[in-house]
């Protein structure tokens, strides 16, 4: 008896993937719960295990195919035996396989269809930007379907030429000695149009103040052995400080917590705290849900978790979204100033910075003290420069005196 196996559900506002890497080939024994082939998301890269034990028998999905959710991606048979499956719906943007009888004609298209249908996430795009269809007729996806990209780029243009088609893809340049062409990757291109999504929807500006690190690092240092013996191995860092000290901000100042829908901004009464951390595969931002309600404890051991799942490519995908604020910390890297991105549809994120010892006046007196610099980049659409202000200077009070967090000020 044939097994089929099919694309999971993906998450969140996930319909698509591309299969990026077969782990067995026809012919090969599968074991039930054996991992068969590694789907690529927007967010994560996601193994797609056998339901049960069988021999593959064909591979209805191959390498670099786009499928949606519930598309099927290959047969088991029993034992040894290949398994025929005419019947098996290909992958979008696969051609059909050959039968006994000779390849599978396509019908041809009537006056009232369309050749290059868009991808899920570009229709929704499309129709939530009022993109006519026949604005987009072809696209640059497999089989020439319109992408997310092809979206964007069309409502980039300038006005006065909504109704060009779209540009012919640029030919590949020729590559000299000592230079290697590789395929992007489907989360770096969608990093990369999200990115440039942000800079184009807002209205993105970025303020910066400086916080002086002692009183944070002298009581991590006295109490960080007892923190750890406490709480089972879970490490004091700093980051759960500016968690809590970036939750006291947003409650305060709601507006850096809310976000734009149409016309409407939605306020929330909870913090879902975005944690930028450098993935198998780049940069991903995995989310400590109700932050607010979690002791320093309850962060650090999140956030651990999530920096050993990101590099080994164990993140879930709903794990991923639903952020309401991020913190990205380029500082581990080296990083001493920064203007960070949004993380679309949020409305702010705070860069952190290298702590580095500079010498600065206190109490008329020059002294050496460990500082850093922080940036808030925000959506001036929402938030007002008096709010973004004012919230960089709110964490700067928390961090600068840890006692106002124990004390809710």
């Amino acid at each position: 008896m044939a097994t089929e196996i099919k694309v999971p559900t993906l998450g969140e506002s996930v319909s698509t993937a591309t299969v990026a890497r077969w782990l067995k080939k026809v012919g090969d024994a599968v074991a039930a719960d054996e991992a068969l082939v590694e789907l690529e998301t927007d967010k994560v890269t996601v193994e797609v295990n056998a339901s049960a034990s069988g021999t593959l028998s064909e591979i209805v999905a191959p390498e670099g195919s786009e499928v949606e959710v519930g598309a099927l991606l290959c047969v088991l048979g029993e034992g040894g035996r290949s398994v025929a499956h005419p019947a098996a719906n290909p992958a979008p943007g696969v051609n059909p396989p050959p039968t006994a009888t000779g390849p599978v004609a396509r019908p041809a298209a009537g006056p009232s269809e369309t050749v290059h249908a868009p991808l899920p996430a570009a229709a929704k795009m499309m129709a939530d930007n009022n993109v006519p269809a026949a604005a987009l007729s072809s696209g640059t996806g497999k089989d020439g379907r319109v992408t997310k990209g092809d979206v964007l780029d069309f409502l980039a243009r300038p006005a006065a030429a909504p109704a060009a088609a779209p540009a012919a893809p640029k030919a590949p340049s020729a590559l000299e000695e000592g230079e290697e062409r590789v395929k992007m990757t489907r989360l770096r291109k969608t990093i990369a149009s999200r990115l440039k999504e942000a800079q184009n929807t807002a209205a993105m500006l970025t303020t910066f103040n400086e916080v002086d690190m002692s009183a944070a690092m002298a009581l991590r240092a006295e109490y960080k052995d007892a923190f750890e013996k406490k709480h089972k191995g879970v490490r004091l860092g700093f980051m759960s400080f500016f968690v809590r000290a970036c939750v006291a901000a947003l409650k305060e100042l709601p507006a850096v917590n809310a976000e734009i829908d149409g016309d409407d901004i939605v306020y929330r009464n909870h913090v879902h705290m975005g944690i930028a951390v450098g993935g198998a595969n780049g940069l991903v931002v995995p989310v400590v849900r109700h932050a607010d309600s979690l002791s320093f404890a309850g962060i650090e051991k999140a956030i651990g978790d999530f920096g050993r799942r990101a590099r080994d490519g164990q993140l879930k995908i709903e794990e991923l979204s639903g952020g309401t604020f991020t913190i990205t910390n380029g500082g581990v890297y080296g990083s001493l100033m920064s203007t960070p991105i949004l993380n679309a549809p949020q409305s702010a994120i705070l860069g952190m910075h290298k702590i580095q010892d500079r010498p600065i006046a206190v109490g008329g007196k020059v002294e050496i003290r460990p500082m850093m610099y922080l940036a808030l980049s925000y959506d001036h659409r929402i938030i007002d420069g008096k709010e973004a202000v004012t919230f960089l200077v709110r964490v700067k009070e928390n961090i600068e005196d840890p006692r106002r967090l124990l004390l809710d000020l």
